[in-house]
């Protein structure tokens, strides 16, 4: 059931691997990719608008139902108790960065790290710009227990149904690229079917309305979607801006145990690591290794 395609279900040619290649430019295959996050949104509304009429509404709805959500954020709260809890993201490629993993094999990957320690998975499944698709997250859903996030750019309730469908537990909202009612009315779809949303934010005035809007998981993204500039101070910054209650979650520019060390004691519960492991020769033993590197203190762990 896959809308990011140029039909549904399923669309286009597809690699060894089972990752559709169809619409790839050029510049995805070798090159760093030239995307703003408005040219990013812009794209996916005009491929949402375009594609929508065709769906089997019924039938994507069917789907969805057979998935039951593992509970994210539960998982990610137990774990951060008692060790890092690091959801680990499959990404073959970035707007930033061009193929930052060539060998990618979804399944493969998925097991690989659940075994290293992960708390959950995020996979993309934006094609365009970044090289994902539906059929890595149902791949990677399929082989693990691990809860996983559906990281793409949500501007339509119809991609919610096809994120459960193809077994999503969570999904991202990103506020900088949706308005207040679309932020509400996406939220609002996603806790009906009974999945997690990962709230992101990267700067203040967007995490005010991300509180304001009623969410219990939030991220801070280190990476400006805008510049792709990253910095890890602005998740120090917006620290202590983050209301307790909240689950807090630190993503982009975390490449060892002393980051994660970093962000733990500004109050941070889980981290979201993806271009560090994906670019290793093995993300199983490098994600041993962030975690083995990072060990907070017991005193640090209880903030929740």
């Amino acid at each position: 059931m896959e809308l990011s395609s140029e039909r549904s279900p399923n669309f286009g040619r597809r690699s060894r691997s089972g990752v559709s290649t169809r619409g790839f430019f050029p510049y995805n295959l070798q090159y760093r990719m030239p995307a703003t996050l408005d040219q990013i949104i812009g794209a996916t509304r005009a491929r949402v608008a375009r594609q929508k009429p065709s769906v089997d509404l019924r039938q994507l709805e069917r789907a969805a139902e057979t998935h039951v959500p593992r509970g994210f954020r539960q998982s990610l709260a137990a774990r951060s108790q008692s060790s890092s809890a690091i959801i680990a993201e499959l990404k073959k490629a970035s707007p930033s960065r061009g193929v930052i993993r060539a060998d990618f094999d979804p399944e493969m990957l998925a097991k690989e790290l659940e075994s290293a320690g992960a708390t959950a998975l995020s996979v993309l499944t934006n094609t365009e710009y970044f090289q994902g698709s539906l059929d890595s997250l149902r791949l990677a859903s399929s082989v693990t227990r691990l809860p996983c996030l559906r990281k793409d750019f949500f501007v339509d309730e119809i991609q919610i149904i096809e994120a459960r469908a193809n077994g999503a537990d969570a999904i991202l909202l990103i506020v900088a690229a949706l308005t207040q009612s679309e932020l509400e009315n996406l939220a609002n779809r996603a806790r009906a079917m009974g999945l997690d949303i990962l709230c992101e934010v990267h700067d203040a005035s967007e995490l005010e309305r991300a509180v304001d809007t009623g969410f219990n998981l939030i991220g801070v993204n280190n990476r400006d979607l805008r510049t792709f500039q990253v910095n890890l101070e602005t998740a120090i910054r917006l620290a202590d801006r983050i209301p307790a209650g909240i689950l807090r979650v630190a993503e982009s520019g975390i490449h060892n145990g002393s980051d994660i060390s970093r962000l733990i004691g500004a109050g941070y519960h889980a981290f979201l690591i993806g271009e560090s492991l994906m670019k290793a020769q093995s993300p199983g033993a490098a994600l041993q290794t962030l975690i083995e590197e990072s060990k907070p203190p017991v005193s640090v762990r209880s903030r929740h």
